[in-house]
């Protein structure tokens, strides 16, 4: 990818259906941002970037109770869940507020932790991004990101349906400009950024008990018929309602075997400026 600065034309391949919502809000800080806890100290000042619904945002600001959780997402309706999710929980030290991570309107070292989850693979230019998240970033602070990494998933049984599944994702995201595979690349974007130090890890979100499968399998069920996943596979050419409802219920019938099994492979990086 290049290090052209980006036009604002970023697509989110997921988009912001219910469905897609559902994934999020099961998110925190223990299951997504596992590697950036002993990083944080109890005054930390921390910046969110691409927070979404804001469940991360909310458990990190419980874990710097003296500090402050600022987080930014650019798009205004999540925002507002995000503020109404931070109401509800009771969390005094945590903000929301629209943003874009491009041009993030905070000063040099205005921050000790910068996050990411889940965001640079959806960017037509990570590395623009993380030079913007490193400025923002105080001596001695950390940059922090964690992305899946597509061809990395796995899964047990074999499927067919899940097969062209993840190859009609890859297709779509890559299509918007994105890079799905954006784990093993990490540390990489982070290099080209100017960081000089990054520490690597990786870890995984395993779906195989019951309830677990029914609420992967359905969650992405419904994602492949009904999400902007869905509107932009048609619209592009990329497949077609026949297509998408085959493997819906691929999806479905992964989610029914018994011996079923799904991993999520992660990467993660922490970057000194």
């Amino acid at each position: 990818m290049g290090e052209q600065v980006s036009d604002g034309a970023d697509v989110y391949t997921h988009g912001h259906h219910e469905s897609v919502l559902r994934s999020h809000r099961w998110r925190d800080a223990e299951n997504s941002a596992g590697y950036l806890i002993p990083e944080l100290r109890p005054a930390a000042r921390v910046l969110d970037v691409g927070c979404g619904p804001g469940t991360i945002s909310i458990d990190l600001a419980r874990r710097v109770p003296r500090g402050t959780v600022l987080g930014l997402d650019r798009e205004a309706s999540v925002i507002a869940t995000a503020l109404e999710a931070a109401a509800a929980s009771g969390v005094p030290n945590v903000d929301f507020a629209v943003g874009d991570v491009y041009s993030l309107e905070a000063g040099d070292g205005s921050f000790d932790v910068v996050h990411a989850h889940q965001l640079l693979q959806h960017l037509t230019d990570p590395v623009a991004a993380l030079r913007e998240m490193r400025r923002v970033c105080c001596p001695g602070g950390v940059v922090a990101a964690r992305d899946s990494d597509y061809e990395a998933f796995t899964w047990f049984p074999a499927s067919p349906g899940l097969d062209r599944w993840l190859d009609l994702y890859r297709s779509i995201a890559r299509g918007n400009g994105a890079e799905p595979d954006a784990g093993r690349r990490l540390r990489s974007w982070a290099l080209r950024a100017g960081f000089s130090r990054v520490r690597c890890s990786a870890s995984a979100w395993c779906f195989a008990d019951d309830d677990d499968r029914a609420w992967w399998g359905g969650m992405w069920a419904d994602r492949v018929e009904r999400s902007a996943f869905a509107e932009q596979a048609v619209e592009g050419g990329w497949s077609n309602a026949e297509e998408l409802g085959a493997i819906s219920a691929a999806w479905r019938d992964w989610a029914a075997a018994a011996d079923g099994w799904f991993a999520v492979v992660h990467s993660e990086i922490l970057c000194t400026p």
